[in-house]
């Protein structure tokens, strides 16, 4: 019978229970800041960071078309529209805060120090939501030019694909990381020992 480590366990507690409180937490948030649930109107004042978050995003959609020609205004806060032409709705699903939160929950869980883990951690979710920046760009532009989606595949379906594509690299990169430091740790303590053999022979 395989035996799992007691590291791995302790990966997995601190994994899942943080990526709960930053999945399901939001979705809390969410539901509780929403007048067609049940609302908070705390929660909807102080705690809710979706629609701010929600906004920036278009913001940033908004220039990044506005390079291209297009003007665009906002019909409401879900909605950013070209002028004379169709918009996009960013609805809670399009936010992105599944794979922001799987992200960050996964550096937090690994080893490393707290300079490490926040520098991985804001890293990768600049770049997270640079894709998802840039696919509602697309779909803007797409939307407008009467572009097919290829394969006929949701934008959804190309967001998750995209991002767990970069998520993976992101731990390749970060696990690889981890290893080259431990090797020159490892390295150095190595060279530490001979030097102090060295003296002892002197």
């Amino acid at each position: 019978m395989m035996k799992v480590s007691r590291a791995y366990i302790f990966f997995l507690v601190k994994f899942l229970g943080l990526f709960g409180i930053l999945f399901y937490g939001t979705e809390v948030i969410i539901g509780l800041s929403t007048p067609d649930n049940v609302y908070n109107e705390f929660v909807a004042r102080n705690l809710n960071f979706i629609d701010p978050f929600r906004h920036f995003q278009l913001l940033l959609v908004r220039d990044v078309v506005s390079v291209f020609g297009y003007q665009t205004y906002f019909r409401d806060s879900f909605w950013l529209s070209v002028v004379g032409g169709r918009g996009v709705r960013m609805a809670y699903d399009c936010i992105g805060y599944g794979v922001l939160s799987f992200w960050v929950a996964f550096v937090f869980a690994n080893k490393g120090t707290w300079k490490k883990k926040m520098a991985w951690m804001v890293g990768g979710c600049i770049a997270l939501v640079a894709i998802n920046i840039a696919r509602i760009s697309l779909l803007l532009v797409a939307i407008n030019k009467g572009w097919p989606i290829p394969f006929g595949w949701d934008h959804h379906t190309w967001f998750n694909i995209i991002s767990y594509i970069l998520i993976f690299t992101m731990i390749y990169f970060f696990d690889r990381n981890g290893k080259m430091k431990k090797t020159k740790d490892s390295e150095g303590d190595g060279n530490q020992i001979w030097q102090t053999r060295e003296k002892q022979l002197i």
